[in-house]
């Protein structure tokens, strides 16, 4: 393995300008080190206790009373913690340098050994989905500690219908390893692994992506032009892995009886093809009102007659392109956090005071942003690549907005925190609103307010448009591979035609951007996963409505929804909002928003 070099250090932007003392993960809080006695320990106990559950269990369940079964679950619930404990771990670790092979056998060695440990569970989802209705139901009545978890087991009783005998499940499970887990690997090593020259310098992938925002218009093109040459070099690799993934998932999802491709996601994000399908609908038939609409502005604004695909994410002629350090970063989130609610600001201190974040572009670290919840029993990590830019504030917005919402669900326990997906970007959607506005309320001129209101249209239709055209492409992508094989050109044809639909006749597209399917994770770790953010933009809209609107139990309201975790269907945590997300209205209410920026972005050029 080997180290890609930046060519800055982790303390400062492009232009070499010092962002302050960006912190770093502290990991002692799950294990002081790879070799720590309790690390040693926890592996240990989890060999055996998942050995003893499958002794005391397999088979019995049928016959166990409400307080047995209650006893059951908990004690799964305990697995959980202490194997959720050690790969997140494993993984975080990894993620500070996936090219480092220590760290990467160290995680694979760690999920083999999981992996082994915890086949002997198969058994528990599938027996516990054989078990009666109406003597399931006598069990809750009877014990309330079962009862309270019965939203994630309606979950997993969801894929009832859909379940294979014991034997191949067991089967599967041993299989992944080899199979998505390892397919997965392929793609984030050879990822992380590629070089870009850029003008002379070689840079990683982050580093690359990075400049597509720079003010150069010649940089953006050159690294355009980069990421096209070596995604082309590459992208019968990528087509290996998208080919191989949706093949495995249609072969899973045939056995399994499940109708469509997406049917396996909205089942676990506990979500109704229909309201999925509304959404979808929805923004589709906005695109003229909202990013073709827009990107013309924007291609005014930058004396164009038409924009290339280096100019989507370009700063604007009149943006402010100072350098945020990081204490400025800091200060701004937590002034919009604690306004809304002083316990918002207190929930989010100890990420930075406690090493919870780890900000700098370093060698070899993960790409983009994320929130990890770890486990209910430690605290949640963000990672960012904090450059310095305004929309680098913002992601620290999202991402800690994710954590405080971690935070807080941790109360449910470990198996009902986890909230399905179109409700986990509520927190971080709601977060990056607050710090915008507030920082809207600051703006010392029109000029200013222009470059906020446009840089906020932009980063809603990145959410929106651009996340409702990858659920497209996915959709395309999956329903042309059970026809069979598919070649690049074929994937490449599929991504261009959803490119085109979405951002409008404005846009020139140059030779080569119809591979940029190819470094987009979600479409290899959780297929169909990206309408979630589309999902939770809405959302927000239409929750933001009714704070404006002054609802004066709203701060309560809000905390007992992200409490919530997944202990609840979306339906019951709207309804104390007088929001219903199965209500065609409700999308347009949040596309409305978006509409109403753009609408006051067009009356500024009057």
């Amino acid at each position: 393995m080997f180290d890609t070099p930046l060519p800055r250090d982790a303390h400062s932007d492009a232009k070499g300008e010092p962002l302050g003392n960006l912190p770093e993960w502290d990991l002692t809080d799950l294990y002081a080190a790879q070799d720590a006695p309790e690390l040693i320990r926890d592996l240990e106990w989890l060999e055996a206790e998942c050995a003893a559950f499958a002794s005391d269990y397999q088979g019995k369940l049928a016959g166990l009373d409400a307080d047995a079964l209650a006893a059951c679950i908990k004690r799964y619930e305990e697995i959980d913690i202490i194997a959720g404990r050690i790969m997140s771990f494993a993984g975080l670790r990894y993620y500070q340098e996936t090219t480092d092979g220590e760290r990467a056998k160290f995680m694979s060695d760690m999920q083999d050994k999981i992996t082994t440990f915890t086949t002997v569970l198969v058994f528990f989802s599938l027996e516990f989905n054989s078990l009666e209705d109406d003597a399931l139901e006598a069990a809750y009545r009877s014990n309330a500690d079962l009862a309270r978890y019965r939203p994630v087991l309606d979950r997993m009783r969801a894929m009832k219908p859909y379940q294979l005998s014991d034997e191949l499940e067991t089967f599967l499970h041993d299989q992944s390893v080899v199979g998505a887990s390892a397919w997965n690997k392929l793609f984030d090593e050879t990822l992380a692994g590629l070089e870009f020259m850029v003008d002379g310098e070689t840079y990683n992938i982050e580093g690359t992506l990075n400049f597509m925002s720079d003010p150069d218009r010649s940089k953006r093109e050159a690294a355009a032009r980069a990421l096209a040459n070596v995604f082309g070099a590459n992208v019968r690799t990528f087509s290996r892995v998208h080919n191989t993934l949706a093949k495995e998932k249609e072969i899973s999802d045939r056995w399994r009886g499940l109708e469509t491709p997406q049917m396996s996601r909205h089942l676990a994000n506990h979500v109704e093809p229909e309201v999925v399908e509304a959404l979808r609908n929805a923004v589709v038939e906005a695109y003229p009102r909202l990013s073709h609409r827009y990107y013309a502005l924007k291609a005014k604004w930058m004396g164009l007659e038409t924009l290339e695909v280096w100019d989507r994410n370009a700063p604007l002629p009149m943006e402010d392109t100072r350098t945020v350090g990081w204490d400025e970063a800091k200060a701004t989130v937590m002034d919009a956090y604690s306004a809304f609610d002083p316990r918002m600001g207190e929930l989010a201190a100890p990420f930075f005071d406690d090493g919870w974040i780890d900000a700098g572009v370093k060698p070899g670290k993960a790409p983009g942003a994320f929130a990890h919840p770890t486990v209910t029993t430690v605290h949640p990590y963000v990672m960012l690549n904090y450059l310095g830019k305004p929309r680098d504030v913002m992601t620290l917005a999202h991402e800690l907005g994710h954590g405080v919402h971690q935070v807080l669900a941790a109360e449910q326990g470990e198996l009902l925190s986890s909230t399905p997906l179109t409700l986990a970007e509520t927190a971080s959607v709601f977060g990056e609103m607050l710090t915008f506005r507030k920082m809207l309320e600051k703006a010392d001129s029109d000029a200013a307010r222009k470059v906020m209101l446009a840089g906020k249209v932009e980063d809603m239709i990145n959410t929106v448009v651009r996340q409702i055209a990858f659920y497209d492409f996915e959709c395309k992508l999956h329903a042309a591979r059970r026809e069979g094989e598919l070649t690049p050109d074929d994937i490449n044809a599929l991504w261009m035609s959803v490119q085109a639909e979405s951002l409008g006749p404005v846009f020139d597209y140059m030779e080569g951007y119809e591979t940029f399917w190819a470094y987009i994770p979600h479409f290899v770790h959780s297929p169909f996963y990206v309408y979630a953010y589309a999902f939770g933009d809405g959302l927000v809209n239409a929750l933001y409505a009714v704070y404006e609107e002054g609802d004066a139990d709203f701060q309560e309201k809000y905390f007992e929804m992200l409490r919530a975790g997944g202990s609840k269907h979306h339906k019951a945590l709207l309804a104390p909002f007088g929001l219903d997300a199965s209500d065609p209205a409700f999308w347009s209410k949040g596309l409305s928003m978006i509409e109403g920026f753009i609408d006051q972005l067009e009356a500024m050029e009057d």
